[in-house]
């Protein structure tokens, strides 16, 4: 895509030159021009969460959030949860506790609850389950990944 407008976008503490149409996602810039392919493109209308990312320190749906808009804000993407190239306490807790199955939830399960945790260090299971509601799953019940996120919590 060419014609589109030159934009910077701050991801994961970077800063990135690309030229976006004005009708252009997030989520589309990210895969596309970025090969970050963490975020998935699953329903494309902000229901499954797969593309959460966080703008500023709150999740978003980059499927939803236009690059253009995106502009002068800080863009956190699974790329940019790990500790300097190693699993995070959170990820290895997935792992740990057998949260991943097919992996397609998997990373915006992870930057969801890494914006659950930072805003409340030890939540609840109920507490959790509210945080991680938006976010679907289709191969689990959600016991793994809520006990992922609690002993991430506790460790």
């Amino acid at each position: 895509m060419t014609g589109g407008t030159m934009i910077t976008l701050t991801i994961n503490g970077a800063e990135h030159s690309v030229d976006a149409d004005p009708g252009t996602t997030l989520l589309d810039v990210l895969r596309e021009k970025l090969s970050m392919t963490g975020a998935k493109k699953g329903c494309n209308q902000g229901v499954c969460g797969a593309c959460t990312v966080l703008l500023d320190g709150k999740t978003a749906r980059a499927c939803l959030s236009l690059a253009l808009n995106c502009t002068g804000r800080e863009i956190t993407t699974i790329e940019g949860i790990s500790d300097n190239g190693e699993a995070s306490v959170l990820q290895q807790s997935f792992v740990d506790n057998g949260a991943v199955q097919c992996g397609f939830c998997t990373s915006g399960m992870i930057v969801t609850s890494h914006a659950l945790l930072k805003c409340n260090p030890n939540p609840s299971v109920e507490e959790v389950q509210e945080g991680l509601s938006g976010n679907l799953c289709r191969c689990s019940g959600y016991r793994k990944i809520i006990d992922a996120v609690r002993s991430a919590a506790e460790g």
